[in-house]
């Protein structure tokens, strides 16, 4: 068995060729596999206005794939609290608590999931800024009971829903380490302040009545084959991906190529590829060989692996062989 936990980061991803209908479906089959493949934890990420990303309704989706599992945690990695209210968000949450006692997680972001015109449908204030404010109102509404408190959460009172702070910056870092709360960091796509980061958090944490020391989390691309050519292969599915949300063309995740280079300039390629660069690829060796590197260098707590591939039967199989790479650890 792995020596850490290993979860899984799922944004229901909707392949070029299918629809949302097939995006969910193929994240209740995942998350039915992961449960036995021996993954902690299965979370999903908000976005909005994205063609290729089915999770924006996080919490229902995350209720879909609750009732189709057993035990597995199932959570949020995560819900961006600047677009909702905390008692809206308390009560979502503490339904999902109370549905399925001690198996729901909550992590919170601190962007908002999309852009300028998401943020204004959501009737949201594009100005505003307090998220300390609102994660602190939150966990009050997921505490102990409060009957003279002229607003609760019903349901979420008294559920103590695990909150997690999601960051790829310094800020999260240092409001998780002061409210003595557990973190994630970004890693999968925006790795650049990973070190100094966790550096902060550890240094800076206080412990809390939910924590009593530092929990960091470590998101890990994996791309996994039983060949390693055809790992690399898939990976060029993330690659392109992520290479048109910066030139501002999302879509639905393509379909993989054999020439990526005939479809990206080479400066593109190289930021795409630091963006990228915490990854595991190729076949169970490799993966595990490259899972521990990254484990040694960072020591994460728990680590959450996430991969954008196209055909669901690929993603089915590369998730397989990245549990099994993590047993062998």
């Amino acid at each position: 068995m792995s020596s850490i936990p290993y979860s899984l980061l799922d944004l229901s991803p909707v392949p070029e060729g299918f629809t949302a209908a097939d995006a969910i479906s193929n994240t209740i089959d995942l998350a039915r596999h992961a449960e036995g493949w021996g993954y902690s934890r299965y979370w999903m990420a908000e976005h909005h206005n994205m063609p290729g990303i089915a999770s924006a309704a996080t919490a229902v989706l995350i209720s879909l794939v609750a009732q189709a599992t057993e035990r597995m945690r199932v959570g949020a990695g995560g819900i961006m609290l600047p677009n909702h209210a905390p008692l809206t968000v308390a009560e979502a949450f503490g339904t999902l608590a109370t549905a399925f006692p001690d198996r729901i997680d909550l992590g919170l972001g601190r962007a908002p999931g999309g852009d300028g015109a998401v943020i204004r449908a959501l009737r949201r204030d594009p100005m505003a800024d307090s998220f300390p404010q609102d994660v602190v109102e939150l966990l009050d509404y997921f505490g102990p009971e409060r009957p003279g408190a002229t607003v609760r959460a019903l349901p979420g009172e008294g559920t103590e829903v695990p909150v997690w702070i999601l960051g790829s910056s310094l800020f999260g870092a240092q409001l998780a380490a002061h409210l003595g709360l557990p973190y994630a960091f970004a890693s999968h796509f925006a790795p650049g302040d990973l070190e100094q980061a966790l550096a902060v958090y550890r240094d800076r944490f206080r412990p809390s009545r939910w924590n009593e020391k530092p929990r960091a989390m470590l998101a890990i691309n994996v791309f996994a084959a039983d060949d390693s050519d055809d790992a690399h292969y898939l990976r060029t599915t993330m690659q392109l991906a992520f290479a048109r949300l910066r030139t501002g063309m999302p879509g639905k995740l393509p379909r993989p190529t054999r020439d990526l280079d005939a479809e990206i300039t080479p400066q593109m390629r190289r930021m795409v590829d630091q963006a990228l660069r915490i990854t595991a690829v190729g076949n169970r060796e490799q993966v595990r060989d490259q899972l521990a590197a990254l484990i040694e260098t960072h020591e994460p707590d728990e680590v959450i692996l996430t991969g954008q591939i196209h055909d669901h039967a690929a993603r089915l199989r590369s998730f397989e062989i990245a549990a099994g790479a993590m047993q062998d650890l």
